[in-house]
């Protein structure tokens, strides 16, 4: 494993238009732009989000639900249950401590191949006035946002980022700006990440409809960063910067802390080394053996790491200048750990992915544990 502390110095289909004409004429050749720097420590008017302070015990784990069918996205609702993404089938289940999981709902549309299905959930904060949930989920022709209530047809908000049988992203969360986040990947052409008229590679900013977000780096595009490989895992600390997981091709795996316009030099870079060419460095970096991030979450004082290949949980101290040292928890205990989240009452939610076709497939795969806060 690798420390990396060096910062860099010095939609709908419609969006597809304006993702062309404005970007294109923000970021034409091959350069990078100089970075914008908008109000808020990570996004545009952010405040600082309400995170737990208490720190999970890893040693006092819960199984909250068994043989789910390749869990993936998580969120919570107001009362403290959860939301779960089976990605296979397109189901949705509700889980709560002791009591049986329930399906509530079924996307349809959902084509599952490869690493493409339903991914990502997200429950915004007006959730107990509107009732929307929000999913990213690979579709027939390509990956898609799309909202519902739990009784009702999905809306869909955003189309046109490529799929593939891998690096389809997926991860979306509500920021502490109140706008829609979400992680891309570069669907098997690297190309598409310094791409400005792709949504591939990219992380994206967008209101709660869909729309670019307002005081995005480039007005009218949702592209919030470029320059990435495949983003599954976004969290937010009590400052309000954005840390988001990146997987690497076959060096080194990264957490990167997102910023405005910035650029994080997928496929020019993998891993450090991009700043003198006026790319940003991540912040931390393991081999691809160690990690294979996806899911992150944030505790505290505490950066959570969800990781596939690595079969392990990995702990990093959030400091005023960056990241400490990582560590790593819960080696080869469950196996492939696809989905980290931190509940409202403080405890920790943890997804195995042993069911994924990549994994050893054990007694109760795939599992929903709970560590609680101590």
């Amino acid at each position: 494993m690798r420390q990396v502390n060096a910062r860099d110095r010095g939609p709908r289909a419609a969006i597809a238009a304006l993702v062309v004409t404005g970007a294109v004429a923000a970021c034409a050749g091959g350069t990078t732009p100089a970075p914008t720097h908008l109000p808020g420590s990570a996004g545009v008017g952010t405040t600082a989000p309400s995170t737990p302070a208490g720190r999970p015990d890893l040693d006092a784990a819960e199984e909250v639900a068994g043989y789910v069918d390749v869990p993936w996205g998580l969120a919570f609702l107001p009362g403290g249950s959860a939301l779960v993404a089976e990605r296979n089938t397109g189901r949705i289940l509700r889980l709560a401590p002791g009591l049986a999981p329930e399906q509530v709902y079924q996307l349809p549309g959902v084509a599952a191949r490869g690493e493409g299905g339903l991914l990502g959930l997200a429950v915004p904060p007006d959730y107990a006035e509107k009732l929307y949930v929000y999913a990213y989920f690979t579709a027939d022709t390509d990956n898609r946002i799309v909202r519902f209530r739990l009784d009702g047809p999905p809306e869909v908000l955003v189309t046109g980022i490529a799929k593939a049988g891998n690096h389809d992203g997926g991860r979306i969360a509500f920021g502490p700006d109140g706008m829609l986040y979400a992680g891309t990947g570069d669907a098997g052409q690297s190309a598409r990440s310094q791409d400005p008229a792709s949504l591939n590679g990219k992380i994206l900013r967008m209101t709660p409809e869909g729309r670019a977000a307002p005081g995005n780096p480039t007005p009218g595009t949702p592209v919030y960063s470029r320059g990435h490989r495949n983003v599954q895992g976004l969290a937010w600390d009590r400052s309000g910067r954005l840390f988001a997981s990146e997987f690497g091709q076959d060096r080194f795996d990264e957490i990167n802390l997102i910023e405005p316009g910035r650029n994080y030099g997928w496929p020019a870079v993998e891993g450090a080394g991009g700043a003198d060419r006026g790319y940003t460095d991540p912040l931390v970096t393991w081999t691809t053996a160690e990690a294979s991030p996806s899911g992150i979450a944030i505790a505290g004082d505490t950066l959570y790491v969800a990781a596939l290949r690595g079969r392990r949980l990995w702990t990093v101290p959030l400091q005023a200048g960056g990241l400490g040292e990582p560590r790593a928890a819960l080696r080869d205990r469950y196996g492939r750990l696809r989905t980290v989240a931190v509940a409202p009452d403080g405890a920790l939610w943890l997804t195995t992915s042993n069911t994924d076709g990549r994994g050893d497939v054990g007694s109760g795969d795939d599992r929903v544990l709970r560590f609680p806060a101590r």
